[in-house]
């Protein structure tokens, strides 16, 4: 009934024509303006195509940078764990803050002017330009394999910068200066590391003679290395560290906990280090994938071969010496990480984790130079092994840009020749700047502490604060001449004090 009479009813019809109305009209326009877009648009065309895809791979090749870049930042909290678990409780502050400030001085040098030594058109010795990151097209042609920023290409580096200075805290842990420390950090990333850097990745002399150190054995751990034993050889060693007719006393760490929780940090922080030196991720999946094993494979060998060769020499299995292995072959295999068979990984690892052992016995009872970390044998003894191992085992399969044959696949003894000069050579640099660098500190401002600080702790003179205000630290297992008003026993309370700390004697 009501529909007969919207029929009847003349308003409907009229109703009903301006709704049809209004939506022809509305189509209409919709096809128009959508005709006008077509015409407009510009034409699809092969070249619009590839810039679109060139614009694409950039994007996801510098997210993949980034994303690397920071896994390496976060080593600066592994080697922060490591290197207090490694020392004692009453310098755990101290520690902490060289880990955090050393990083935070080579963030604004590096940019000042270290990325333009190390990256910047020049000569075959240093850059000259790209200060500030000033690109003026052509200045950082040198990573110009790289089709990501300059921001992205910056950032990556420092975090490798980062990682050589504080490399060297390790070794000079308990009885240097903050003061200091903070000096030399800032000289490593404003000159010492940026020149031999420019020598290999910087297109400069040893680029040009064929030497190849694909994530940094020589260019980042070796240079930390070197620096390490110059700063502990012009420090000296602990109170407390050798006695009477050459006794060499062990000072063990106060927390394996942090040390083994570095080590996994390190660890995790090696595939950012490795993997992410390929600084692209479209048309790298193979290559990624690759260097991804044989970071993990050395990792794992030089883990175990290090807790083989403690128990046989020591008769224990000493965790200290099984994580110094593990770190040892992440760092022998930073090199050739891109060039070698898996089965090679293993064996540069392996052979890495025994050398660390060795180095560690042999600089702390033969050379008498306190190393508390054994940071000198992990970054310098297998910085050292890994470069020389690129020369033994690179192999032709894994890129024609890549190095020459290895010696155990044909090459002879040219790429391995190439690898010792550029061992040498930048041994050398670090040598005379390292020992310049630390004699100067020692003339002008005082490289360590005084033995009442070192003995009270660098916590309590140089920050004011202790890591753990409320417990009583056990002195278990120290030199002799170490006293504990606890007895060796742990003690809580929040009345413990910087005077009831065990005391270390010379």
């Amino acid at each position: 009934m009501l529909n007969e009479k919207r029929k009847r009813h003349p308003g409907w019809r009229l109703l009903a024509f301006v709704l049809g109305l209004y939506t022809a009209t509305a189509v209409r326009q919709a096809w128009a303006d959508e005709a006008a877009a077509t015409a407009t648009a510009p034409a699809v065309t092969a070249e619009s195509v590839q810039a679109g895809l060139e614009a694409f791979t950039v994007d996801v090749d510098t997210v993949w940078v980034l994303v690397t870049a920071f896994l390496v930042f976060w080593m600066q909290a592994g080697f922060a764990l490591v290197e207090s678990g490694l020392t004692r409780a009453k310098n755990t502050v101290n520690i902490l803050m060289k880990n955090v400030l050393d990083f935070c001085f080579a963030s604004v040098v590096f940019w000042f002017v270290g990325f333009g030594i190390m990256f910047g058109a020049g000569n075959n010795w240093f850059g000259t330009s790209g200060f500030m990151l000033h690109d003026a097209g052509d200045t950082f042609a040198s990573l110009s394999w790289s089709k990501v920023g300059v921001d992205a290409k910056f950032f990556f580096q420092l975090v490798f910068a980062g990682t050589a200075a504080t490399i060297v805290s390790g070794a000079m842990a308990e009885r240097t200066k903050f003061s200091c420390y903070l000096v030399y950090s800032i000289f490593i990333t404003l000159l010492i590391y940026p020149v031999s850097g420019h020598w290999i990745w910087g297109g400069g002399y040893l680029a040009g003679k064929g030497f190849f150190d694909f994530a940094g054995s020589t260019v980042v751990h070796s240079v930390g290395g070197w620096l390490a034993l110059c700063g502990a050889v012009v420090l000296g060693p602990r109170l407390g560290k050798y006695g009477p007719g050459g006794k060499v006393n062990a000072i063990p760490g106060h927390n394996f906990p942090l040390m083994v929780l570095g080590v996994f940090i390190l660890w995790l922080g090696w595939f950012g280090f490795n993997p992410g030196s390929t600084m692209a991720a479209i048309g790298q999946g193979a290559t990624i994938a690759h260097i991804s094993v044989t970071t993990n494979a050395a990792a794992a060998t030089g883990t175990i071969m290090a807790l083989l060769v403690s128990k046989m020499w020591f008769g224990k299995w000493d965790a200290s010496m099984a994580g110094n292995g593990c770190l040892a072959g992440l760092v022998a295999i930073t090199a050739p990480c891109a060039f070698v068979d898996t089965w090679a990984a293993l064996l540069i690892g392996a052979i890495g984790g025994a050398l660390v052992v060795f180095s560690v016995v042999f600089i702390d009872r033969v050379l008498k130079i306190d190393d508390p970390v054994g940071a000198i044998s992990v970054h310098l003894t297998n910085g050292i092994w890994g470069t020389l191992a690129l020369g033994l085992f690179s192999n032709p399969v894994y890129g024609a840009t890549g190095p020459l044959n290895g010696l155990f696949f044909g090459g002879g003894l040219a790429q391995l020749g190439i690898q010792a000069l550029g061992v040498v050579m930048v041994g050398a640099w670090c040598l005379v700047t390292g020992f310049a660098l630390f004699y100067g500190l020692k003339a002008a401002m005082g490289l360590r502490v005084s033995r009442e600080e070192e003995i009270r702790g660098l916590d309590v003179d140089e920050h004011g604060m202790e890591g753990y205000p409320d417990f009583m630290l056990v002195t278990h297992g120290l030199p002799p001449g170490v006293e504990s008003k606890s007895g060796g026993f742990p003690m809580s309370g929040s009345g413990a004090s910087a005077s009831r700390r065990e005391e270390v004697m010379a």
